[in-house]
Parts: structure tokens; C-alpha cells; sequence
């Protein structure tokens, strides 16, 4: 992380995993933008009054390891590829500085809504428990038996999360991203982009990031980290629909 970053995130409020129980918001709606690490510290810089940034044990940079499973015809990603809404991706996700494990089962609804079911576990499975399928099951809306997925794709990254100060509304900023095949063990890192996304009950663009970022001439952007890396590791797959999107990458990489 460069000084002038660090030097930002530093001069930020602080607010504790306890102080975050506000902002839970497993019910929401996400909005994600996609831009070059460049402007990071500029932007937040901008939002700085507005937002307070999450510390765990001293550290306002928490490190995230997950393990995305899927069907061996690999039907999360086809579906989002298609854009089939109700859909849901599963993963364990790890947080390392406060050393939780989780299985989460998240849906994505028809009406643009992200809901999230998730459990604590002892560690990422790399094997499913007989508790971890049975809560896939009760958990995704009868799409996949437990027996149905396995484990395909690694991902680890930085995340800065962010909570407005006065509204509902969480922000979380990843970087430092790296993909690895649970398979094959190829890897892709991309460190050149960010991937900011504002959580709230309701979509609105009274959020004082957004307002920022436009200021910057950045949209929207809709990026899945497990389709981006399952794509990039596959050149094989079907991928027209998120070509423009892998095309906005490298164009980033240029800046």
C-alpha cells in the first residue's frame, strides 16, 4: 500500500466490529463501481467526513480469503453470464485479522436484491461437512443440494469497509485482488483495479461516495470477483457478456 493511501485511511474515524451491528444489512441492494487504485486515495479523501472506516486489532485493511463453490457444469456462472435473475453463489469466506470463518449462501432476486445467509464454521471446507449441505440446502431456495457443488475458485483481497456516519449505508473497497483455480492451482492477480461497493436497504444515488466518484466520470459497474476470476482463468468458458467488462480492465491498466 503507497504512503499517500495509507495516509488517507489513517486520517479516517474509526468505528469497531461491534459498532458495524447497525449496518448488518443482509437484505439490500449493492451497487458496484470498478475504477483504477490511482484515484483511491483522492476519492476517499473527498468522502472523508461522511464515512468512518472499520479497525480490527489496530488494522483498518482486513485481509479476505474465499473458496467459491459451484456445479460442475459451473451453473452459478452460467446464470449470472446469462443474466437469469434469482440466482445464488456459495462460498466460505475468511477473515483473517479477526480469524471468523463462514459458509455463506447469498440470493440475488429478480428485483435487483442481494440476500445473504451465512454460518460460522471452523475453517474453510474444502470438503463439505453433512452441517454445511444441509444449510446450502434449507438456504438456496431449492436451486442445489449440498451433493450438487464443489469447490472451483480461490480468491483472496484487501477490503476497506466504510460505514456513512449518519445513514444506513455500508461501503466496502477492495483491492490487491488474486484468483486462483481450486483445480489446476493457476493463478491471475490484478492489482491495478478497485471494486467499490455501496450497500443499502434501497438503491439510491444519495450516497455521498457516489456523488463523489460521479465527479470522476465513473459508472456503475456490475462485477462479480467470482465470474471476473472464473473467467479469466477460463478462457474457454462462455464469456461474451462480460467481455466489455474484462475489455474496462485492461483499459485501466493503461491509465
Amino acid at each position: 500500500m503507497n504512503l499517500e493511501l495509507n495516509n488517507v485511511i489513517n486520517q479516517l474515524t474509526p468505528i469497531s466490529l461491534k459498532e458495524m451491528d447497525r449496518v448488518k444489512l443482509q437484505n439490500r441492494t449493492d451497487t458496484k463501481f470498478v475504477f483504477n487504485a490511482d484515484l483511491l486515495p483522492v476519492i476517499l479523501n473527498d468522502i472523508s467526513a461522511f464515512y468512518s472506516i472499520l479497525e480490527i486489532k489496530g488494522s483498518r485493511t482486513n485481509t479476505y480469503k474465499t473458496l467459491y463453490y459451484d456445479t460442475k457444469e459451473l451453473r452459478s456462472y452460467i446464470q449470472h453470464h446469462n443474466g437469469k435473475a434469482n440466482r445464488i453463489k456459495v462460498r466460505f469466506r475468511k477473515y483473517i485479522e479477526s480469524d471468523l470463518n463462514y459458509l455463506e449462501v447469498k440470493f440475488k432476486n429478480n428485483k435487483g436484491r442481494t440476500i445473504k445467509a451465512r454460518t460460522k464454521t471452523d475453517a474453510i471446507e474444502t470438503e463439505l461437512t453433512s452441517f454445511s449441505k444441509e444449510f446450502i440446502v434449507d438456504n438456496s431456495y431449492s436451486f442445489y443440494e449440498g451433493e450438487e457443488v464443489t469447490p472451483v475458485l480461490w480468491n483472496n483481497f484487501t477490503r476497506l469497509t466504510l460505514v456513512h456516519k449518519t445513514k444506513n449505508e455500508r461501503l466496502t473497497i477492495d483491492l490487491n485482488l488474486g484468483f486462483e483455480s481450486f483445480s489446476d492451482q493457476t493463478k491471475k492477480e490484478i492489482n491495478h483495479i478497485i471494486i467499490a461497493e455501496v450497500k443499502q436497504e434501497k438503491a439510491s444515488s444519495n450516497s455521498d461516495f457516489i456523488q463523489a466518484i460521479k465527479k470522476h466520470h465513473i459508472r456503475k459497474s456490475s462485477m462479480s470477483k467470482y465470474c471476473l476470476g472464473t473467467a479469466l482463468l477460463n478462457k474457454s468458458l462462455k464469456q461474451n457478456s462480460f467481455k466489455e467488462r474484462i475489455l474496462k480492465i485492461n483499459k485501466l491498466k493503461q491509465c
